[in-house]
C-alpha cells in the first residue's frame, strides 16, 4: 500500500501539470461579472489562441464577430498586426469600438497557410499586443503551432474562422484554442422613440479549456471595446440574486 502523504503530492504536482498554471496567467477580462465569473482565468488568457466564428454565415453576423475581435484587440496593449485574405476591413467601423487605425498593422496573404504562418512569426515578435488572422481552414496542427507560438508571451492570438460555406460549422473542427466564441446578431436595444439602438449579439462560448460553456445576450463593444449587459438582462440577474438571497 502506498504511502497517503506521497499520494497526495503526487496528485498535486499532477494537477500543477494539468492546469499549467493558468489561473497565474495575465488575462484580459471583459469587465462584465456575468461573463468574467464563468471563464476559467477570469479574462482571455493573453498568452493563448481564441477562435471566434458568426453565428451563421450571414453577413451581419461575420460583421458582429470581426467587431468583437476588434473590440478585444482594442483593449489589449500596443500594436495590433491583423492579417487578412481580402481587403475588406473598415477602418472607421473598427475605430468606432476602439480600435485606432494608428496602432494597426496590415498584412495581406496569399491563402490560408501563408496567413497562419504570418501570424505565427507575428506572435513569436513578442513586440505586439494581438495578432488576428482570418480563416476558412486551420487544422488542429496550425491551431497548436499557433498556441504555442504565443505561450510564454504576451500576445493574445485572435482567429476569425469564416464559413467555408453556407450551413458550415467552422468550429466544428479539433482546435487546440482555450477559448470558442460564437457570436451572432440580436434585436437592438429598444428605444422609447423611433429609431435603431445600440446593437445587441447573442455571444456564446462553444469551448473552453478548464471551464464550461454557457451563452447570453450582450450590448455590442463600444467607443472603448467594452461589451455590456443589456438594462433588462442585468435587471433580471439583480432582481434573481436579491430572491435567492431572501430565500437563503
Amino acid at each position: 500500500m502506498a504511502d497517503p502523504a506521497v499520494l497526495a503530492q503526487l496528485r498535486e504536482q499532477l494537477r500543477a501539470v494539468e492546469t499549467k498554471g493558468f489561473r497565474r496567467r495575465p488575462a484580459l477580462p471583459f469587465g462584465i461579472g456575468a461573463i468574467d465569473s464563468r471563464l476559467a482565468d477570469g479574462g482571455l488568457r493573453l498568452d493563448a489562441l481564441h477562435e471566434v466564428a458568426g453565428g451563421t454565415s450571414d453577413m451581419a453576423d461575420d460583421c458582429a464577430a470581426t467587431l468583437f475581435l476588434a473590440g478585444l484587440a482594442a483593449r489589449a496593449w500596443g500594436p495590433v498586426l491583423w492579417v487578412v485574405r481580402r481587403r475588406d476591413l473598415f477602418a472607421p467601423g473598427l475605430a468606432q469600438v476602439g480600435l485606432d487605425h494608428k496602432r494597426l498593422i496590415y498584412a495581406e496573404a496569399r491563402d490560408d497557410a501563408e496567413l497562419l504562418a504570418v501570424m505565427e512569426e507575428g506572435l513569436r515578435h513578442r513586440g505586439l499586443g494581438a495578432v488576428i488572422g482570418e480563416v476558412r481552414r486551420a487544422d488542429m496542427t496550425a491551431s497548436r503551432r499557433l498556441q504555442l507560438a504565443a505561450e510564454g508571451g504576451r500576445t493574445i492570438a485572435l482567429l476569425l474562422r469564416r464559413h467555408a460555406r453556407e450551413g458550415s460549422d467552422p468550429l466544428a473542427a479539433p482546435s487546440a484554442a482555450v477559448t470558442r466564441w460564437r457570436v451572432g446578431c440580436a434585436p437592438s436595444t429598444p428605444l422609447p422613440v423611433a429609431g435603431v439602438g445600440r446593437a445587441r449579439w447573442q455571444l456564446a462560448l462553444v469551448r473552453q479549456k478548464g471551464g464550461e460553456p454557457f451563452q447570453m445576450q450582450v450590448e455590442a463593444c463600444d467607443a472603448t471595446g467594452r461589451c455590456a449587459l443589456p438594462a433588462d438582462v442585468a435587471d433580471r440577474k439583480a432582481a434573481a440574486g436579491g430572491a435567492a438571497r431572501r430565500a437563503a
